[in-house]
């Protein structure tokens, strides 16, 4: 029985249309090095957001409220991201996957580039914050573009058999964006002896060092549309179109005849975000936060090192993720990962009491560090397969919008708000809570995977079961 895609009438092949010429590393080199680019501009924001903007963009009121301000600038982009999701997704599925990521990654490289130029509270007022959210909103819009089409550049190129494998390249860009990101950071206060638990507001980091992260990413987004303009359309969408399979409006095909699995989708991709900005952006505020809001008190610099070790397991376990979901499946390899994310969940009280910890100076840094590998090792094995499994939920001309919807719909209820309700739980609840909190969406995730098809088979072009569709040839009389 066919299923190709609404309004064809043709049946759905796999030859219809040349494979592209472009060789297989070139695809990978695209997909990651964008990925790279796209997660640098939005990691470069979000170290600042504990470590500067609350110093230069919202210094009225306390150290816990300009945290918590600056933090939730830093969720605007989440608000954006399905924004952006839904203006690319759309583009993505009625011109293409390659004109699309070129808008996108253009989007967030010019956005990030201008914060770097933006004038201070001191020097503006209230008017330094405003523009600030706006640039983040901008950069919140080609994230949302930019991961869908990466993914789908990597899975509808993919070989039989090794789509979780071809998808993970993509995913590597966030270790590697985040890795270079708190490492300019880690350079710059070391060159300029920024120490954060005594910030000089006339030194060379709070005066302009900030500003080069943001300011040398045009750079690197030259190389990335430099590679990208290179590619050729993917051989999946270029069947599709030649089947006329292109339809006018794909947010409402999607919200007719796929809001199941856009809710599938979101609810699998929580826990995946709930770990990691719970293991970057709001462990950064709690490990260098002052003592006396009920912090760690750990040197910048310090902590930042830590993180940069363990963002290696982060990168190591994302081929490793890969493997297992193309060998095992994805619904059986997820379900195994959630259910240790939401066993790490109850496990904060253990790690990061201040009775256990200690502060400031007499941290225990080796029990942190433990901690941040743990959590970034499950973050690679969760984040591994997931440009794999969200695009195999979806027909080809809606795949850029569904896909994107969930991932980004999913940042709102996991990422956006985690590191501003985090950083509440200390202050009212104790750390502890956090954990909770974390193994809360675990069990949220558990439940939409366990609820879902496993789809390794899926045939992107027909979305049946291809291991099945042999097995009923196979047997035919």
């Amino acid at each position: 029985m066919s299923t190709s895609l609404p309004g064809s009438s043709h049946p759905a092949a796999t030859g219809d249309v040349d494979a592209p010429t472009v060789p297989r590393r070139r695809i990978i080199l695209a997909s990651l090095v964008g990925t790279s680019i796209e997660f640098y501009d939005f990691y470069v924001y979000a170290t600042a957001a504990i470590s500067v903007f609350p110093l230069l963009f919202f210094p009225k009121g306390n150290e816990g409220a300009a945290v918590l301000a600056s933090l939730a600038t830093f969720g605007v982009a989440f608000v954006a991201r399905p924004i952006g999701s839904i203006l690319f997704g759309h583009f993505g599925d009625r011109v293409g996957r390659k004109a699309t990521l070129l808008g996108s990654l253009l989007t967030m490289g010019i956005a990030t580039f201008l914060i770097g130029l933006l004038p201070t509270y001191q020097q503006i007022g209230v008017f330094a914050p405003a523009l600030l959210a706006i640039m983040r909103f901008a950069q919140g819009l080609g994230l949302g573009g930019e991961w869908s089409g990466a993914a789908l550049l990597a899975t509808e190129t993919a070989a039989k058999g090794k789509r979780a494998w071809a998808a993970m390249w993509p995913q590597l860009g966030a270790p590697i964006g985040f890795f270079f990101a708190n490492g300019l950071f880690l350079v710059l206060t070391l060159l300029f002896g920024h120490d954060s638990t005594k910030p000089l507001f006339d030194g060379p980091f709070l005066t302009w060092g900030w500003r080069l992260p943001f300011l040398l990413s045009i750079i690197i987004v030259a190389i990335g549309l430099y590679v990208r303009i290179k590619l050729e359309e993917t051989p999946v969408f270029a069947r599709a179109v030649a089947r006329g399979e292109k339809v006018k409006a794909p947010l409402g095909v999607v919200f007719r005849r796929n809001w199941v699995q856009v809710v599938q989708g979101t609810f699998i991709m929580l826990a995946t975000y709930g770990v990691f900005y719970l293991m970057t952006t709001w462990i950064l505020s709690y490990a260098i936060g002052s003592t006396a809001q009920g912090k760690l008190g750990i040197g910048y610099r310090d902590f930042l090192v830590l993180q940069l070790v363990a963002i290696l397991f982060f990168a190591a376990f994302v081929p490793i993720s890969g493997w297992l979901a193309d060998r095992y499946g994805r619904r059986p390899t997820l379900l195994v990962i959630t259910g240790l994310i939401i066993v790490f969940g109850f496990t904060f009280t253990l790690f990061l009491s201040r009775d256990v910890m200690g502060t400031g100076a007499s941290a225990n840094m080796g029990l942190m560090l433990l901690f941040l590998c743990i959590g970034m090792a499950l973050m690679g094995l969760t984040f591994g397969p997931m440009s794999a499994v969200l695009p195999e939920l979806f027909p080809t001309n809606t795949r850029y919008t569904g896909s994107g919807i969930a991932y980004n719909v999913a940042s709102i209820l996991g990422a956006a708000i985690t590191p501003f309700v985090a950083d509440a739980l200390v202050q009212s609840v104790g750390v502890g809570w956090v954990g909770i909190y974390l193994a809360f969406m675990g069990a949220l995730t558990f439940i939409a995977l366990w609820f879902t098809r496993e789809t390794r088979h899926r045939n992107l072009d027909t979305l049946e079961d291809e291991a099945a569709t042999v097995a009923v040839e196979t047997t035919s009389p």
